[in-house]
């Protein structure tokens, strides 16, 4: 019996010892085979929708959900069926070692159950998927990513519990994914990489900036708070050189109005602020400031000024950057021809949409800015028809501010608007107006920069209606 039992157990051992070489094998095969799909596949011919989604997930596919973290991520399985391949959550961590191991889990995965290629879905959770997603795609996994709206709608899908948590939603994505419930990420590259993170970079200095401006503002209201009327704008080149040296009426008062000159002459300025010295004496003599504690309040005065200096010569910096990556997208200079779009909108405009060419239609653009026009109807009930605010903030930012812009200094922009509000029928709400003239500002610039054309305000006035006498007077 003992002899036959070790038989046995040598018999098993060796079976499993090839089962594990061919298993092996299998995972070699399949690692060389991996091939990975991107939006430039998928998005750049035809419009990528819900069918070649459903195409796209084949039955020999492995499907991977991932809900990422910070530092830790977790993964589980299933295949086209929707039945899980995987035991339980594989838990990696935000590094290349553990980018490996989900790699290697993932593969020998597929190695058992049959499965020749790999789609990762992930639910964008902030910056955090960034570095997964282009990983993965070097290794030949195909990344889809799907709404976090759409997982904690489907929480309860699962096991009819309104539990949501790091080992339960990576089935939930991959249930969304294998549905054909998920779109193709799109991470900017070359020259939009550049611009978006030199738009972003330029936000955060102007909001530091901002900050520091604020907080001068309060000091000045304590120990001067006649500082408006004798500094006048505070942010401005005189000001601030007057306050890194003078911040406080005792300092001025020591100055002397040739002292606050020569110290504008110091800084080489030109302009009329010279004329201003004797009047910021006669303000600093009747300032009624506190004075105690003015030492440390006159440290913090020269600190937020030298701040506030040193943050505006980086954005003057920044903004040259811009500017010469936004000559380097083709026909990008044609939309500068638009009344009211200056360089900075559409440095913010171009940083936000991306590569033109992934997009088949305007309307598209329209949706990923949260400007599709949304309402809920059922039944004899009309809902409120409104944009959707959902999508990406900063783009539906630029594109108002381009409206806006675009109505103050041109003239057929304005005509456009006066149209609209005051229009016979369905008359519009100033708001409702400048939202549409966003959309329009977003059709003509995916024109210019899909076709290449010439911005031609008299083709943009066509969508006003005219009565007939109007029309032959016109012409």
């Amino acid at each position: 019996m003992n002899v036959k039992g070790t038989k046995k157990k040598n018999q098993v051992v060796t079976t499993n010892i090839f089962e594990q070489q061919e298993l092996l094998k299998k995972a070699e095969v399949i690692r060389k085979s991996l091939t990975a799909s991107t939006w430039r596949e998928l998005e750049t011919s035809g419009k990528f929708d819900k069918n070649k989604k459903l195409s796209f997930i084949s039955d020999d596919m492995l499907i991977l959900g991932c809900d990422i973290g910070s530092e830790t991520h977790y993964m589980r399985a299933i295949d086209t069926r929707g039945r899980e391949l995987s035991k339980s959550a594989f838990s990696f961590n935000n590094d290349s070692e553990g980018f490996r191991n989900a790699m290697e889990w993932a593969v020998e995965l597929a190695a058992k159950h049959n499965k020749s290629q790999i789609v990762l879905g992930l639910e964008p959770t902030g910056h955090y998927w960034f570095c997964l997603a282009t990983w993965m795609i070097s290794k030949g996994v195909s990344v889809v990513q799907v709404n976090p709206y759409a997982v904690k709608q489907t929480k309860e899908i699962e096991d009819n519990s309104q539990l949501k948590d790091d080992r339960k939603d990576p089935k939930l994505i991959a249930n969304l994914v294998k549905d054909g419930n998920y779109g193709m990420p799109y991470l900017p590259e070359k020259v939009y990489a550049e611009l978006r993170r030199l738009s972003m970079f330029r936000d955060q200095l102007t909001e530091d900036r901002i900050r520091f401006i604020n907080r001068l503002h309060r000091e000045l209201k304590i120990y001067f708070p006649e500082y408006k009327d004798a500094l006048g704008k505070v942010d401005g080149v005189f000001s601030l050189e007057l306050l890194k040296e003078a911040p406080f009426p005792a300092d001025l008062l020591a100055l002397g109005e040739d002292g606050i000159r020569q110290i504008w002459r110091n800084a080489k300025l030109k302009g009329r602020g010279y004329s201003r010295a004797k009047e910021i004496i006669q303000y600093a003599e009747t300032s009624v400031g506190i004075k105690d504690g003015a030492n440390a309040g006159r440290q913090a005065v020269k600190w937020f000024v030298e701040r506030i200096l040193e943050l505006s010569k980086k954005l003057a910096d920044i903004e040259n950057q811009i500017s010469q990556k936004c000559r380097e997208i083709p026909h990008a200079e044609n939309i500068l021809e638009i009344s009211g779009v200056g360089e900075t909108i559409l440095s913010g405009i171009l940083a936000e949409m991306g590569d033109i060419s992934r997009f088949d239609d305007a309307r598209e653009i329209q949706k990923l800015s949260g400007l599709s026009l949304v309402a809920c109807n059922s039944g004899k009930h009309k809902g409120e028809t409104k944009i959707s605010h959902r999508g990406r903030k900063r783009l539906r930012y630029w594109l108002f501010q381009a409206a806006k812009s675009a109505v103050a200094h041109g003239e057929e922009f304005k005509e456009l608007h006066v149209y609209y509000t005051t229009r016979a029928e369905n008359p519009l709400k100033k708001m409702q107006s400048l939202i549409v003239i966003a959309c329009k500002l977003l059709r003509i610039i995916y024109t210019i920069l899909k076709k290449g054309t010439v911005y031609d305000p008299q083709r943009m006035l066509k969508d006003i209606k005219r009565p007939a006498k109007q029309e032959a007077i016109a012409a």
